[in-house]
């Protein structure tokens, strides 16, 4: 599926060719604290399906316990973030991967969840956001 996105203020703008059956919620601690929420939605790309079109990112370099380098790239304008990706090459010489954050995709309703990962660092108040109040606008 071919998608395209860009930060919040317009200035770094994208394309990509995904697989949906890949898009997955992510509660690492590390997704909860860059995301400044509970949990992150992502989805895997090989490096050649990403394309840049406009925008110059800026990344920080995030050194997981395990010594792995990875880019979290963002705009440095509004702050958006795009994508991570690791520093070295693919894991087991294979191809660079961007975990692009489905918020920044145009085409995001979509791009439903397939699976979590990192459970076990789940905020224990997620179940109950279907019992709160709900209000279609602010």
């Amino acid at each position: 599926m071919r998608v395209d996105g860009g930060c919040h203020c317009g200035r770094i703008t994208y394309q990509a060719e995904i697989d949906p059956a890949l898009v997955l919620i992510c509660h690492c601690t590390d997704c909860q604290a860059i995301s400044g929420t509970a949990f992150r939605v992502s989805l895997r790309t090989p490096e050649d399906s990403f394309e840049l079109l406009s925008g110059t990112p800026k990344t920080y370099v995030r050194i997981a316990d395990s010594g792995a380098k990875r880019a979290q790239v963002f705009c440095g304008d509004c702050g958006s973030h795009l994508y991570a990706t690791s520093v070295d090459e693919g894991a087991g010489g294979g191809p660079k991967q961007f975990g692009i954050r489905v918020g920044t995709i145009k085409q995001r309703a979509q791009l439903p969840p397939q699976r979590q990962v990192w459970c076990r660092s789940a905020q224990g108040w997620l179940g109950e956001i279907p019992a709160l109040p709900r209000s279609e606008k602010q």
